[in-house]
């Protein structure tokens, strides 16, 4: 085996190490975690500090956890006027995915479903792409979802597939 290819492979298991630790850290902060229960604090202990915060209309904020270009998921945890955590979920799921609509605006996307792990503008087509690394449970494998949008930010269409990143799209095993 060549040495390229000797410390390709060592990366690749590294990489796959730090996203299993990744995984077992946010499923033990989850289940540490109550609704109702939880204060802020306890999810900024448990989680850190949020890659943004959504302020809702009714005064409660939403912290963003993403967990993309590499793990599967991410996590919009709801805290309340009262402090307490009052929703805590996984986004990158069909439910969401369904929910996303063309017209909608790259803002209502990202807070949907958080930050993607691609953003790729193709500047003859005049679009922009977003993608997100998703498990489909179903299937149990990683596939995408892309979002493409139009000149004015807007969503022109939403699709379902392969992982860009998977062995399949790299040609190896």
């Amino acid at each position: 085996m060549s040495i390229a290819r000797h410390w390709k492979k060592a990366a690749t298991a590294a990489a796959l190490a730090l996203l299993g630790a990744l995984a077992a850290c946010d499923n033990q902060a989850i289940k540490e975690l109550e609704e109702g229960v939880s204060t802020e604090a306890d999810v900024v202990q448990r989680f850190g500090q949020p890659e943004r915060v959504w302020p809702e209309p009714d005064g409660s904020k939403t912290y963003e956890y993403n967990r993309q270009p590499e793990g599967t998921q991410n996590y919009m945890i709801t805290i309340g006027t009262d402090g307490r955590m009052s929703a805590l979920r996984q986004v990158l799921n069909p439910h969401n995915f369904a929910r996303v609509q063309p017209g909608m605006t790259m803002e209502q996307v990202r807070q949907m479903l958080g930050k993607p792990a691609r953003q790729v503008p193709y500047k003859l087509k005049n679009e922009i792409d977003w993608s997100w690394r998703f498990l489909d449970t179903a299937a149990n494998e990683k596939k995408m979802f892309f979002v493409t949008f139009s000149p004015d930010y807007r969503v022109i269409r939403t699709e379902i597939g392969r992982d860009l990143d998977g062995p399949d799209m790299r040609g190896g095993g």
